[in-house]
C-alpha cells in the first residue's frame, strides 16, 4: 500500500525542511505496522537515513603511546547536534597532529570526539537540527573537530565544502586539512602576494606540497626545504622554484644566494629549534614567519634583535581549536577561490599511501619515519 503524508519536517530523502509530501511505504495488514509507521514518520522527522547502524568500527588509541596501541575497536555512532551533519566515511587523512594525540601530547579541545582525525570524506546520512547547506546522500569533504578514524562522524555543516569536480573520494579526503591549514596560515594570517618570495620548511609533507602549489599558483616565487635529492624533485614538479636539501645545504645561505641577499618575505615553519633563529635570517625587511608546529623544540635560545631592526612579524596559530565561524569563513574563501585550481587541474593532492582503517598503526609509523611524499590515507568503506 502506498500512503500519502504531508508534514513540515525533514524529507528522508532530500533532507529539506519545508512542507513537503513523503510517500511512504509498507505492509498494511502486517503485525506492526502502525508501530512501524511511526518508526518511519520519526526518522523523517529527524532527518537520518534509516539504514545507519547504531554501533561503528574506529581506531581506539588507549591510553596512548607508540603507533601500535592504535587498534580497531567499537563504539556508538554519534548522533549530529544542530547545525551539524552526520557523514559515513569512505576515506579520511592522516596528520600529525593525528600522532600527536595518540601520543598524548595534543588532546582535542572541548567537546570534540576523543577519536582520532582531522579530515574526512564520504556521504551525509543524517541532519542535525537547523541544517541548510547540506541534503541526505550529499558526498562532501570535511574538516573534522576529531573522530575521522571511524565509520561515522559528525561534522559543523560549515565545515564540509562539496567534492571538486572530476575528483574521487579518495582525493577529497586528502584536501582538508591541508588546505584549510596553508590557507588559514599563509593567506589569511601571512598574507602572501603575488610576485613575493616565500620559504616553506616540510616541502615535502602534506602541508608543503600544498603551499607549495598554492603559492605558485597565485604567483609567488617558491623556495622549500627537504631531507633528500627524491623530495626535492617532488616539490620541483609541485612548483618550488628552488629546493633545498637542509642536509647538505644552509637554508639561509642559498635564500640569501638567490633574492640579491635581500631574503624571503614570508616563512612558514613546522621545524622550530634551531630553525627559529635562521629563520629570522633568511626573512627580508617587513618580513613575516608564521609557525604552526614544532618538529623540533618549541624552546631555543634567540637574539631577538634581528626582529626589531628587519621589522618583522612573527606570529603563529593552531587550526583545530578555531570556531566552527572561523572554519566556515574558510571554506567560503577555499570553495570561491581555491576549488576552481583543484577542478581546473592547477592544483592537486599529492597521496603517497592508502592503508585500510584497521592498519592505522601502520600508517603512523610510516608518518613518524617522514620517508613519505605527500599524504597518507586510510579507506574506511569502499
Amino acid at each position: 500500500m502506498i500512503k500519502q503524508v504531508t508534514h513540515t519536517h525533514r524529507c528522508l530523502l532530500c533532507g529539506s525542511a519545508s512542507d513537503a509530501t513523503a510517500v511512504l511505504f509498507w505492509q498494511c495488514g502486517k503485525k506492526g505496522a502502525s508501530l512501524q509507521f511511526r518508526k518511519i514518520m520519526l526518522s523523517v522527522q529527524k532527518g537520518k537515513d534509516m539504514s545507519t547502524p547504531t554501533v561503528m568500527n574506529f581506531i581506539d588509541h588507549g591510553k596512548g603511546g607508540l603507533p601500535e596501541v592504535l587498534a580497531p575497536s567499537q563504539c556508538a555512532v554519534p548522533h549530529p547536534a544542530p547545525g551539524e551533519v552526520l557523514v559515513r566515511v569512505a576515506y579520511a587523512g592522516v596528520n600529525r597532529p593525528d600522532c600527536s594525540q595518540r601520543s598524548g601530547r595534543y588532546p582535542p579541545p572541548p567537546g570534540a570526539s576523543p577519536i582520532i582525525g582531522l579530515e574526512v570524506s564520504g556521504e551525509v546520512v543524517a541532519l542535525g537540527e537547523g541544517v541548510t547547506q547540506w541534503r541526505i546522500g550529499d558526498q562532501l569533504c570535511a574538516l573534522t573537530n576529531g573522530g575521522a578514524y571511524a565509520e561515522y562522524v559528525a561534522v559543523p555543516e560549515g565545515q564540509a565544502i562539496s567534492i571538486p569536480k572530476g575528483f574521487s573520494l579518495l582525493q577529497a579526503a586528502a584536501l582538508p586539512e591541508n588546505y584549510f591549514t596553508v590557507w588559514a596560515n599563509v593567506f589569511q594570517r601571512g598574507k602572501l602576494q603575488k610576485d613575493e618570495q616565500f620559504l616553506v620548511h616540510g616541502g615535502s609533507s602534506g602541508i608543503g606540497l600544498t603551499a607549495i602549489q598554492l603559492a605558485h599558483a597565485f604567483g609567488a616565487k617558491v623556495f622549500c626545504t627537504v631531507g633528500n635529492d627524491d623530495k626535492a624533485q617532488a616539490c620541483r614538479d609541485a612548483g618550488a622554484d628552488i629546493a633545498i636539501n637542509y642536509n647538505t645545504q644552509d637554508f639561509v645561505e642559498v635564500v640569501m644566494a638567490n633574492t640579491h641577499r635581500q631574503g624571503v618575505n614570508m616563512v612558514l615553519d613546522m621545524v622550530g629549534g634551531s630553525y627559529m633563529q635562521r629563520n629570522l635570517q633568511a626573512l627580508a625587511m617587513d618580513g613575516r614567519l608564521v609557525q604552526i608546529a614544532f618538529l623540533q623544540s618549541s624552546k631555543a635560545e634567540v637574539d631577538w634583535v634581528t626582529l626589531m631592526t628587519k621589522r618583522l612579524t612573527y606570529t603563529g596559530s593552531t587550526l583545530r581549536p578555531r570556531s566552527a565561524a572561523d572554519k566556515a569563513k574558510m571554506a567560503i574563501e577555499l570553495k570561491q577561490l581555491v576549488w576552481p585550481l583543484l577542478e581546473a587541474g592547477a592544483v592537486k593532492p599529492v597521496i603517497y599511501k592508502v592503508f585500510d582503517l584497521a592498519q592505522a598503526n601502520q600508517a603512523h609509523a610510516l608518518m613518524e619515519s617522514s620517508v613519505h611524499i605527500g599524504k597518507i590515507m586510510l579507506k574506511v568503506a569502499d
